[in-house]
Formats: C-alpha cells, structure tokens, sequence
C-alpha cells in the first residue's frame, strides 16, 4: 500500500516514516503543504495521512484535493489542535478517520492495518468485477453472420429505453441477449432481474410481479416486494411472456403505460422505473390473433422485434461453442475433439438448440471414453435423416436382450472405429492417429492389444 505522509515536524515525520516502511508500507514523506500537493498530484496513493497544520497550504486543502482524484485515497487526519467542530468538518469533508496528537505509534498502525485490509478487499472487489464483466462480454459465443447482425442489432438499441420482444425456440439463448443487451445499455449498473412467467403460478403471478402488501390475503404476514420494484433503475426480463394470465396482462399493459405500479392490497401506486424486455418461444402475433394474447400489449411490448436463430441455422458456431462449454467447466487445453466427433456435431440438426449442444459437452467430459457419435446420436431418440449413415450406425448396434456387457460394447465400438480409421488412412497408423486425435503410439498399442 502506497502511504503519503505530510508532517511538518521532522521527528514525527522521521519517526513515523520508519515505522510504517517497517510494516511494509511504501512512504513519501513531504514536511509542508505545497510538496504534499505536488506529490498528491503527480503520484498514485492509497492513503494519505496528513497534519491539518501545515506551513502553506492545510491538511484541509490537502484532503480536499485528494477528493478531487478518481478513485482518490483515503485520508486520515492528525491535529494536536482537535475540536469537535474541526473533526466534523474532515468528516464531511470525506476524511475516513482523524488521530489526535500526541499519539501512539499502534494507534496509527491500528487504523493503517485497517484501511490496508480494506484496500485488498476492494483491489480483489474490482478484480473480481472485471473478470465478471469479461466474462459476460463473451454471453453470446459465435462469428456466423446471424450472430454478428444479432450483436449489431443488440449495440444499436442497448442505448435506448425502447421495449424488447426476443422470439425464438427453446434453448437459443433468449435470456442471453436480454442480459446483453442490459450489459450494454446505460442501465448495466442497475439490477437485471429475469423471471419465468410460466414458473409462477397463476394465482400467484400477480403479487409476484407488483408485490403486496401485508394482510393483502390469508398468509401476507409482511410486505412483499415485486419484481418490477426490484428492478427499479435496471431491466426487467420477462421470459415465457405468453403464459401471463389474461388478467393479468392488463395490469402488465397499465404498468407499461403508466410506469408505475400498486401492490396487491395497497392504495397507493408507486413510481417504478425499468426496461422491459420479454420474450417468448410462441408466435406473439399468432396468439394474438387468436385471442390468446392481448392485441394492445403485444404492440406494446413488441416495439422492437428480435428473432433468434436456431442452432441447426448457425452450425459454423458449433466449434466456438463447444470451446465455450469445456471453458466453463475449467476444462480448456485438457479436452479437444477429432476431425470424425466434429463431424458428428456438424451432422446433426440440434432441435434443443445451444442448450442440448451444453448438455453434449457436459456428457464428452463426464464420459471421455464414449464415441461423440455415440453421444450425439446414440441418446437422440432419431436418426440424422438423409445423406451418408451416420457414425453410430457404423458403431456397434445397442443389443435387443435384457441385459449389456459394457465393456464387451465399448470394445466393440473402439474396434469399428480404429478401423474405420485405419480404412480412411488407407492403413496409414501416423494417419489414422491424426483422425482420431490420438498419439500415434496409443493407437499403435490399441491395436497391438487388439490383435492379442
């Protein structure tokens, strides 16, 4: 911790300069006002402990220019001329703490060993917050021109305060680009909260959303706050929006108009002030057509319109997902996949979308000596239809009886696929190997092992 010290006696100054680089601190001594301000202005300081009278300028010109620096260091005043009213003014002044003189040496390294403990919490506080913020950067993973409009489309209405409607299938990242599109608004300091309407239920929707108050109903035996207050100066995500109840799609629509709410069994409405972004995985129209959706609320949420694409759309992202995935779950440079697995993935048509492709990986790491082809095809309950038969129809069929000798299976599949990689290579192990992703002595060995 980097420590200034402006002290115009010389053996106070001396003394406790010694002491605090004892401890380990990093101390710029400075004996009068007009150096301390000059050191203040041309260096980074933690803290900066001060007398209040100094030749030149004050201890109180020196705190307050500490408080004009961003983020500025703390500042702990000394004064042998102490008074209420002196103390007051540090304070208010943004002083964290003044010591009267004469001291003892513990009394100042007491609250320096504070503020150093305080300094490492908000180093690794901010540290933390930016690894977070690195990380949700990268929410959505893919360079395919669907994913590149979607993220020209996310910085060109992020700024603005205009309400959202994401359409898409089920496990395309809906929530994903709503919290993109937070991150990425002027509203990223301010609270996102997401909500399954379809998990709450509908008696319970809406006190859920607008709060109650208590003794609203049997049980309400306090205040309860809703989630539009909750996300009061953020963003609210509204997911599975089709399921809201009829009823309460009015209140959901007055909410919008008149951006402000009244709790279940309370009188009084309550200015409320948030972004809304819905989404859905049902047409919104079609349901409005049909009289299923309220007509004036899908205009009104469906301001602007964003249609995510299926994964089965975008398989050139396959690789930088898979990539995605094996990070998350700390296993990157321990895990990578053959030309043949690749394919697999390529193959297939994905109908849970990014999120089964997740669940795939999540399976390849927990099950490391089973065929992707396997994985992929063989806990699909269908083939991949058309074109050439895929990898696991090459594998070993399941058996029909009653019972399965794993080992005797996995033999088996490991046998087929050495060699049909083998047939690819034209007998070529170095080449065989490379296909497989394997070390070509590994390979040679399965196979010598083979032919015992």
């Amino acid at each position: 911790m980097k420590i200034l010290l402006v002290e115009d006696e010389r053996m106070t100054r001396v003394a406790l300069t010694g002491t605090l680089r004892k401890e380990g601190y990093e101390v710029t001594p400075c004996p009068d006002g007009h150096s301390g301000l000059e050191a203040l202005r041309s260096g980074e300081f933690d803290l900066v402990l001060t007398d209040l009278n100094l030749p030149g300028p004050d201890g109180l010109e020196i705190l307050q220019a500490a408080a004009e620096i961003h983020p500025g260091p703390r500042v702990i005043i000394m004064t042998a001329f102490a008074s209420t009213e002196t103390a007051v003014q540090a304070l208010r002044m943004g002083a964290h703490d003044y010591v009267t003189k004469p001291f003892q040496t513990d009394e100042i390294l007491t609250r320096v060993r504070n503020l150093g403990l305080l300094h490492d919490v908000e180093q690794e506080n901010r540290a933390l917050k930016a690894r977070i913020a690195e990380k949700q950067e990268r929410l959505i993973v893919g360079n395919s021109p669907s994913i590149q409009d979607l993220l020209a489309t996310i910085d060109a209405i992020a700024p603005g305060e205009y309400n959202v409607l994401i359409q898409g299938p089920s496990g395309t990242g809906k929530e994903m680009v709503a919290r993109t599109i937070h991150q990425r608004s002027n509203r990223s300091q301010g609270p996102f909260v997401a909500v399954n309407c379809s998990a709450i239920p509908d008696t319970l929707v809406e006190s859920e959303l607008f709060g109650y108050r208590k003794g609203a109903f049997t049980g309400a035996d306090r205040d309860h706050q809703g989630y539009f207050l909750r996300a009061h100066g953020g963003s609210l995500f509204l997911d599975e929006v089709d399921d809201l109840p009829l009823a309460v799609q009015i209140k959901l629509l007055r909410v919008i108009q008149e951006r402000e709410i009244q709790p279940v069994g309370g009188g009084t409405a309550h200015p409320v002030d948030f972004r809304l972004i819905s989404a859905s995985k049902k047409d919104l129209k079609v349901l409005a057509d049909q009289g299923d959706f309220r007509e004036d609320l899908y205009y009104r949420l469906n301001v602007i319109p964003m249609n995510l694409p299926t994964l089965a759309e975008r398989k050139e992202d396959i690789p930088a997902l898979v990539e995605h995935f094996v990070a998350r779950h700390g296993k990157q440079g321990e895990f990578t996949l053959d030309m043949v697995s690749y394919r697999a993935l390529m193959d297939y048509d994905w109908p849970g979308n990014v999120r089964e492709l997740g669940n795939v990986v999540e399976r390849m790491l927990a099950l490391p000596g089973v065929p992707v082809e396997q994985l992929v095809h063989g806990l699909s309950s269908t083939s991949h239809p058309g074109g050439e038969p895929t990898a696991s129809q090459d594998l070993a069929p399941l058996p029909t009886g009653e019972s399965l000798d794993y080992r005797s299976y996995m033999q088996s599949c490991e046998d087929r696929l050495l060699a049909w990689a083998l047939q690819q290579a034209e007998g070529n192990i170095t080449g065989a190997a490379r296909l497989l992703g394997l070390p070509r002595s590994t390979l040679r060995s399965k196979l010598e092992r083979g032919g015992d």
